[in-house]
């Protein structure tokens, strides 16, 4: 099997085991007075396990697949790819999710989409830094006041 294919069955294993939680294990808890909303806070997770099924579905069953391609992923040829990359980005991801509540949202996603893309390579600041920074703003914006679930914006020693 490729290992496009087996990278497909882990994610299909993971989006079962997604899904399960947020269509079985999610809505227990919830408060009487949310179980009459039109939008439970399990609706986004049942929609993406659900999306996620059906693309590692596509993906293990080959339906993705019009022609062989020469370009395929060698799994032996590791090396060759950009895996240094893909590294750092990990480990900006686990520094992120570290830095998240202690430096606030505002500053850690902005530093956060500028390192990471940084590191894919992109060198124009003057574009780089007012993408950044608007697209942490409008998603503090849409989750803070939009969908009303408080987000620490500052650093707690800047009033946040």
């Amino acid at each position: 099997m490729a290992l496009d294919r087996w990278i497909a069955l882990v994610l299909l294993g993971i989006c079962l085991a997604y899904g399960y939680a947020a269509w079985f294990t999610m809505d227990g808890s919830l408060a009487p007075f949310m179980k009459r909303n039109p939008i439970w806070p399990s609706t986004f997770p049942k929609v993406l396990s659900v999306l996620g099924i059906i693309a590692c579905s596509v993906i293990l069953l080959g339906f993705e697949k019009a022609e062989v391609k020469e370009a395929d992923i060698d799994y032996r040829r590791l090396g060759e790819y950009h895996l240094g990359q893909a590294l750092m980005l990990l480990g900006l991801m686990v520094v992120y999710a570290l830095c998240l509540r202690p430096m606030g949202f505002l500053l850690s996603t902005s530093a956060f989409l500028i390192l990471g893309s940084f590191i894919l390579g992109e060198r124009k600041w003057h574009i780089m830094l007012p993408v950044a920074l608007c697209a942490t703003l409008v998603v503090w914006y849409l989750v803070q006041q939009v969908l009303g679930i408080y987000m620490r914006p500052l650093p707690g020693f800047w009033g946040g």
